[in-house]
């Protein structure tokens, strides 16, 4: 198995990718600690998962939601109880587009 060996300019276009400004300092420590992350990849490529089934998760697949059960709404008094500001019948809110 071959060193993966990522280059300062690899380094460079990476971090132009994600924005990121580098100083040289940072160019040579991700340059190490990205191609120690890379060989390891290439370890786990030579494990053999034939026998192992395709999931998309390793956890059991539940829902923890409540069931969806139709109930009665809150009253418009009870819905606006706690407004900062209303008309009594619907929340007032200050405009946030021009005419």
């Amino acid at each position: 198995m071959a060193k993966a060996t990522l280059t300062a300019d690899d380094v460079r276009a990476i971090a132009d990718l994600a924005r990121l400004e580098l100083s040289e300092d940072d160019v040579a420590r991700y340059q190490r600690q990205l191609s120690d992350i890379l060989d390891y990849f290439q370890k786990l490529e030579e494990l053999d998962t034939s026998h192992i089934d395709p999931t998309s998760s390793v956890l059991p697949l539940t829902n923890v939601m409540r069931a969806d059960e139709a109930r009665p709404a809150l009253s418009v008094e009870d819905a606006l109880a706690n407004a900062p500001d209303s008309d009594g019948k619907q929340f007032r809110v200050r405009a946030v587009l021009d005419s």
